[in-house]
Order: C-alpha cells, then structure tokens, then sequence
C-alpha cells in the first residue's frame, strides 16, 4: 500500500491507529446515534480496515449534522479526517475544498 508521511507505518502502528479512530468515531456519535441510527454506529464498528472507517465519514457526518448542526459536524469530521494520515493509499485522501473557505 502506498502510504503518505514521513516514516513507516508498520502494521501495529496501523491496527492502533485505526482503533483510535474507530472509537473517536463512535464517541462522537454516542448513545443517542447508537440508539437512532444503529446502521451507522454498526459500520463503523465493524469496519474491516482503515480504508472502511475513511468511507464511513459520510454517513457520519450525517448523523452528527442531524444531531449537531452542520456546521458542529464539519468541525468534528475534518478532526477525524485528519487522523488518517498516512495511513491512506494517496487516492483517497481529503482534496482542499474551495466550500470550505
């Protein structure tokens, strides 16, 4: 996999961080996601690999812009976004966005 970054990111360093995003994921989207939107919180959960949480990112944004606000919800998907570093092959990662500015 080409990954993106200074220094190689070896398969445990993977696995950790992609569990570090699983469960920043699944405490942003808490009890009440879990119990209204039990698909969602379930993909995120059960994601296989990085690339699987990566694509999950819309329908949690979603869920957070419909329990937050959008805006609330950008905020906190671009935080989780910028956990992947590195860790993506190079076609998956975030373009800048001329909406955001």
């Amino acid at each position: 996999m080409a990954l993106l970054g200074s220094g190689e990111v070896t398969p445990s360093i993977l696995e950790d961080r992609t569990e570090e995003i699983r469960q920043t994921m699944l405490e942003e989207l808490g009890e009440i996601a879990e119990k209204n939107y039990p698909r969602i919180t379930r993909r995120v959960r059960y994601a296989q690999d990085v690339q699987g949480l990566w694509y999950a990112r819309g329908d949690v944004m979603a869920v957070l812009a419909a329990l937050h606000g959008e805006t609330v919800a950008r905020e906190k998907v671009e935080r989780m976004s910028r956990m992947f570093t590195g860790l993506l092959p190079a076609g998956l990662n975030s373009r800048p966005s001329k909406l955001m500015a």
